[in-house]
């Protein structure tokens, strides 16, 4: 597995673990940089898994799924769960809430679309690996919070593929918020790591997420 880098709150007192991926080309200091010392909730414990090279796989996500890019995903998601496990080994009694931005974002989807745990998620600019027209693989998401985000025009995710991707999650039985944001550059924007920390506060409190009924 990956070198893991961890902060905040150490496993006896950790109330919540995040499992936070880095995007194409970073490292985890940038979520360190970019989300996570933006976030003010007490009591999280966050894992930072980074990739072996310079990206989790080196296809763009709306491309169609070759051998090679189902090698590359696969073993990165083999990261992501491996990384899971150790987070709940470490603080077994933890809600996990997996955090993902942009290529790290489209791990968070295909994470949860494989059969992957998590008891809250935010998809922060991603979507699905692979061509619109494919039989994608799915899975059973009833009543999982998830926050999902992307800019109206980003270069990277199109607007069509993050909007598809949440009608997946929703048909899949996921309780999504989905914020498009007009003019937003390939970054995570205050707004975005706003709604991350309230996520992660009523994870850590125990209440609903985004409110309502659950």
């Amino acid at each position: 597995m990956s070198d893991l880098v961890t902060q905040g709150a150490g496993p006896a007192a950790a109330k919540a673990v995040a499992l936070v991926l880095h995007g194409r080309g970073q490292a985890p200091d940038y979520m360190l940089d970019n989300l996570v010392r933006r976030l003010s909730v007490e009591g999280v414990r966050y894992v930072l898994p980074a990739s072996k090279g310079e990206g989790w796989y080196d296809a763009k996500a709306v491309e169609t799924l070759t051998e090679d890019t189902e090698t590359q995903l696969r073993a990165a998601l083999k990261v992501v769960a491996d990384a899971e496990a150790a987070a709940r080994a470490d603080c077994p009694d933890c809600p996990v809430v997996l955090i993902g931005f942009s290529q790290g974002a489209c791990l968070v989807i295909e994470h949860l679309m494989r059969g992957g745990l998590a008891d809250a998620a935010a998809m922060l600019t991603g979507c699905r690996v692979g061509a619109a027209s494919e039989d994608l693989p799915r899975a059973e998401l009833p009543g999982l919070p998830i926050y999902c985000s992307n800019g109206d025009e980003d270069p990277w995710i199109p607007a069509w593929a993050f909007q598809d991707a949440v009608s997946d999650l929703v048909a899949c039985g996921a309780r999504v918020r989905s914020d498009v944001l007009p003019g937003r550059d390939h970054e995570i924007s205050a707004l975005e790591a706003s709604v991350v920390d309230a996520l992660l506060s009523d994870v850590v409190r125990g209440t609903t997420v985004f409110g309502g009924a659950q």
